[in-house]
């Protein structure tokens, strides 16, 4: 098959005919139909992740069809579309028995853990309880989509967030995470106020259903005062220091702060206003996926309309053209969710 390799972190990566994968035992193989380029493939490019063994195949957001099963798996054909979540739960261990296995403690991620779906073919553990099936109507393009950034935003927001209509959430950076969010809030009946120093992926938020759009690298007194007292929730859909700092103090008393961005290399060490968080009682949460168990509300959503990835798609490329959008995701540079279709 053909596959996006990586040899060396900061490199470009080499388009290169590579064995096909085998299924494992309880997993499958997936021929992927698309997947998405996303900034955790960049933290990864990059040498952030030590889980990271070269060379390697990148890729997690990804969507397509069953082509082989390993022994021992029942519930799936060869054939079936599907998608997944990066974090794959081994369904065994105590943290999945409890219904969390998207921060299971064994956890396997294509595209970390493992060779990823940057390639013709992947193959994946733990096939019973991670795959999702598709809808009919929902196609690769849009189902990778929902890969990485969408779902974690979605997570984030119902079950970490817990938003409810009416509330003001803030949205701190408007790449992929934070426009999915930007959308996934407003269909929710939130009211939204995003912040991002790009002008025309502010332009997009406001589309997507942002009542308010602030360009400002110093939000929380414009936050303050559009919500009258504070966001009752605030994402961090970036991951920065100053992104963490502004979403926790832009909440107001009570308010529900929901850590998204990944924070590391030189944001891995940040300082936390715990002052605020002691005289607010503020919450303070992560989210990290989102377990496949909980896709079926998402996917209403879908297909009723309210929510439209769709839309979040800001361009296709070609398995040649990865690497080089990999590498732009250090500058900021694409807007929107980049897919490979293959």
């Amino acid at each position: 098959m053909k596959a996006a390799l990586m040899h060396a972190f900061r490199e470009p990566l080499r388009v290169t005919d590579v064995p096909d994968p085998e299924p494992p035992a309880g997993g499958v193989v997936i021929r992927v139909g698309a997947c998405g380029v996303c900034r955790s493939d960049w933290h990864a490019w990059m040498g952030h992740d030590p889980t990271i063994r070269l060379p390697h195949v990148p890729g997690h957001e990804l969507a397509g069809t069953v082509a082989a099963l390993g022994a021992g798996v029942t519930h799936w054909r060869v054939g079936e579309r599907v998608t997944v979540p990066f974090c794959c739960g081994c369904g065994r261990c105590q943290t999945c028995r409890a219904g969390y296995p998207h921060v299971c403690d064994a956890e396997y991620q294509p595209g970390f853990t493992g060779w990823g779906a940057f390639a013709e073919y992947v193959a994946l553990p733990y096939a019973e309880v991670n795959l999702v099936r598709l809808p009919d109507a929902l196609g690769f393009v849009e189902a990778a989509s929902l890969g990485c950034r969408f779902m974690t935003a979605f997570h984030a927001l119902t079950a970490q967030g817990r938003v409810q209509p009416g509330e003001w959430v803030a949205v701190h950076g408007c790449g992929g995470v934070g426009l999915s969010a930007v959308m996934i809030a407003a269909a929710l009946g939130a009211r939204v106020v995003a912040v991002d120093l790009d002008d025309a992926k502010l332009e997009r938020a406001r589309a997507l259903g942002a009542e308010h759009v602030l360009r400002s690298a110093h939000p929380v007194g414009a936050i303050l005062e559009l919500t009258q007292g504070g966001a009752h929730v605030s994402l961090d859909a970036l991951g920065s220091a100053a992104t963490l700092r502004n979403s926790v103090r832009c909440l107001r008393k009570k308010g529900r702060h929901v850590q998204v961005g990944l924070l590391l290399g030189e944001s891995r060490p940040t300082a936390l206003p715990m002052g605020e968080v002691i005289a607010k009682e503020l919450e303070l949460r992560g989210s990290h996926g989102m377990p496949a168990h909980a896709y079926p509300q998402m996917l209403r959503m879908i297909a009723e309309g309210t929510l439209a990835p769709q839309r979040l798609v800001g361009k296709t490329l070609t398995l040649e053209e990865a690497g080089a959008e990999l590498a732009a995701m250090g500058r900021f540079a694409p807007r929107g969710v980049s897919v490979i279709v293959l």
